[in-house]
């Protein structure tokens, strides 16, 4: 007797769907494969970004490092209640000087600095955006090479969170806006200091 003729539809429809199964398990390994793949590539590239900034980065520990000619500009900022011209960064970030350094010495360093961070060049001399009565030179500090103005190392300070301001006046009684006219007898201490609790 012949085979019921209801076999061979039954038997060609399970390998259909043998079959695509077979294809949507193909496509499932594809498309995670694609997407570790996907994934690899953007670690990939992360990382390579991560490197090329720690290798680009020149700033010593807490420092503020600039770039070759750093400039030098005349501002104004707050300073103990009234308006004054101060040097500033090119952001016009107000800058400091401590009256314990020297012209080859900078007495703040290390976890000073990250409250402090020192004006750094990378090369070069600074420069000045206006016409200053004393000079802007470098010195290699404990820092790196520090910008100098009038032989006093040059500095900002991290409470300082606008370009107008000078919060950094008088602390510790040995921390001071750095002026056009600073000169060398302003490494004294201002008289206004004895008002001002001591610490960085």
């Amino acid at each position: 007797m012949n085979a019921p003729a209801s076999d061979g539809p039954t038997t060609s429809t399970q390998h259909q769907e043998d079959r695509g199964r077979h294809r949507l398990g193909l496509r499932r390994h594809m498309g995670r494969s694609g997407h570790r793949t996907d994934l690899a590539r953007l670690v990939g590239f992360g990382t390579a970004i991560a490197l090329l900034s720690a290798c680009g980065s020149t700033s010593a520990s807490g420092g503020n490092s600039s770039g070759a000619g750093s400039t030098v500009k005349v501002g104004m900022a707050t300073v103990s209640g009234s308006s004054e011209q101060v040097l500033t960064e090119s952001d016009g970030y107000t800058l400091y000087y401590n009256t314990n350094d020297t012209s080859t010495t900078a007495s703040c360093t290390g976890a000073c600095a990250g409250t402090w961070p020192p004006l750094l060049l990378s090369s070069g001399q600074p420069t000045s955006a206006s016409s200053l009565p004393q000079s802007l030179t470098t010195a290699s500090t404990g820092n790196g090479s520090q910008v100098e103005y009038d032989g006093h190392p040059l500095y900002r300070y991290s409470g300082d969170s606008g370009s107008d301001q000078a919060n950094g006046e008088g602390k510790g009684g040995i921390w001071f806006v750095a002026t056009p006219s600073l000169g060398s007898s302003s490494s004294t201490t201002s008289p206004s200091a004895a008002a001002i609790a001591p610490g960085y």
